[in-house]
């Protein structure tokens, strides 16, 4: 088996819903997006700052050029 040593970027995608988070972490982890999505929505049920990670990583993701 060959694994390629080029690294997955962490991006926000163009063909995005609201802001990309989820498309862009389902894509750098090799999950779907709404994958993602769910387990995002999921884990809003629990007592946390999810809501403030998912705006922080709005604002430090870099859209795709």
């Amino acid at each position: 088996m060959t694994t390629s040593s080029v690294p997955r970027r962490l991006y926000r995608p163009r063909d995005r819903w609201i802001a990309g988070v989820c498309s862009g972490l389902g894509r750098r982890f090799g999950l779907s997006p709404n994958v993602v999505r769910v387990l995002f929505l999921l884990s809003c049920l629990l007592p946390g700052p999810q809501f403030l990670v998912y705006l922080a990583l709005w604002i430090i993701m870099p859209s795709e050029s």
